[in-house]
């Protein structure tokens, strides 16, 4: 299951950045007293009760000033309500309600997102009765938190994550294959994307996506719907000026919690970034196929050994996800454009494959025919049975003796063999183990 983007708003000054902090396990946010410190956004993955979320702080929303630096926190703080699943709106509980805090819930009434109401600084029972006021902006219940000491953060995350399987639901109510189009800036996304558009001919609709600079354009082609997901170059936040930009990896990670296969796309003209391997990163962790696109391959110059040079380097690169598969092509002249679609085709056909349980166990049985389980200490490690549970990706689960007794590499083992015997070698597989004691890949 994708994970849900939780983001925290509110105007300037209200702890804001104290409760990412405490929700996110470690002080990643600026802290301070003097309101706007936090202007740019900050992220981090959190969990509640085994739910994975995706948790976005932003700068102090001042929906009257007209100085440059409040209008941008805005912007920025727009685009975090655009791309959030939930929403956390922090209010001072001490200070009271304020003008600044009625305009703000009225935006967010807008927005039609699920909203969870925090009045923070509440940290003494004598002031709880202060929360009922906020009861007139019109989101909800309030609920009561001090977030410098940590109170009333399980109810506040309980709230949250309640909300998460309505919206992955409606997530999933599609039949296009939704295609993520991802990468640097110039690296030759939008090229690709109006390559393809064009080339199709048959474009049924094109409007406007849960970003504020992504534009999802579907159509159909030779029967089959899809949609593709565009969106801005990730920049390295060091070469960024404090505008919408900061927010590209945000928007990103947006569409890819969205769609059904990834393209990365990589100029083939330059070196390897790193930023585009953790690009590359951030697909694989959400469990989505991708397919690395080597753009520009019209400017290389080639020889006999240009290709497997190529190929080793991607091999270097992406070895955390060796079964995504490579395509290169230009997207200026159209050179083998016309492949990625098929490629797309592919890549989802073993993304949503089912593996009956009689092939898989067969599968499994071979496996450890050829490569015995593990041992530890005279205790072997035994696997009963194994089936397939859910796909998106395709996930399985082992019932073992003792899940201690996998040893990662035996797992590993395991996955490659799953993958090259039963026709999933371009995507992600999941395994989990139950026995007496759980553990999980």
């Amino acid at each position: 299951m994708s994970k849900p983007i939780v983001a925290i708003v509110g105007r300037p000054n209200v702890g804001k950045s104290t409760l990412f902090n405490q929700i996110g396990g470690r002080r990643i946010a600026i802290v301070d007293d003097s309101p706007g410190v936090t202007r740019d956004r900050i992220y981090t993955q959190a969990e509640w009760l085994g739910r994975k979320f995706t948790l976005v702080d932003t700068g102090g929303f001042e929906p009257f000033s007209q100085e440059d630096i409040p209008r941008q926190i805005r912007q920025q703080a727009g685009i975090a309500i655009d791309t959030a699943d939930v929403i956390v709106f922090v209010v001072d509980g001490q200070q009271g309600l304020t003008p600044d805090d009625i305009e703000v819930a009225a935006i967010l009434r807008k927005s039609e997102k699920p909203v969870v109401l925090a009045v923070n600084k509440l940290d003494s029972t004598n002031l709880h009765d202060e929360r009922f006021e906020f009861f007139k902006l019109g989101i909800g219940e309030p609920m009561i938190v001090s977030a410098i000491h940590k109170q009333g953060l399980g109810d506040l995350l309980d709230s949250v994550i309640g909300h998460f399987d309505t919206q992955n639901a409606e997530d999933l109510q599609t039949d296009s294959i939704n295609i993520a189009v991802i990468g640097k800036p110039n690296s030759g996304k939008s090229s690709l994307v109006n390559r393809i558009l064009g080339e199709q001919r048959v474009i049924v609709s094109e409007v406007p996506g849960t970003t504020r600079d992504a534009i999802d354009s579907s159509f159909l082609f030779e029967g089959r719907d899809y949609t593709i997901i565009d969106t801005a170059g990730i920049r390295k936040k060091s070469k960024v000026d404090e505008d919408l930009e900061y927010y590209s990896v945000l928007r990103a990670m947006s569409a890819i919690k969205r769609c059904d296969v990834a393209l990365i796309v990589i100029d083939a003209s330059e070196d390897i970034a790193e930023q585009s391997v953790k690009i590359a990163g951030m697909v694989h962790e959400e469990g989505k196929p991708s397919i690395l696109v080597m753009n520009k391959w019209d400017l290389i110059e080639k020889d006999t050994h240009t290709i497997n040079e190529f190929r080793k380097k991607i091999s270097e690169h992406f070895s955390f996800m060796d079964y995504a598969p490579s395509l290169f092509i230009s997207a200026k002249s159209g050179l083998r454009v016309n492949k990625t679609l098929e490629m797309v085709d592919t890549v989802y056909a073993q993304y949503t494959k089912r593996i009956t349980t009689g092939i898989f166990g067969k599968c499994l049985y071979e496996a450890t025919a050829s490569n015995q389980p593990p041992s530890d200490r005279g205790r072997e490690l035994k696997i009963y049975y194994g089936t397939q549970v859910s796909v998106k990706p395709p996930t399985f689960v082992l019932f073992v003796n003792d899940a201690e007794l996998m040893h990662f590499s035996y797992l590993r083992y395991l996955e490659n063999y799953f993958r090259k015997t039963l026709c999933l070698d371009n995507v992600p597989i999941r395994i989990f183990l139950r026995g007496k004691s759980k553990q999980g890949r």
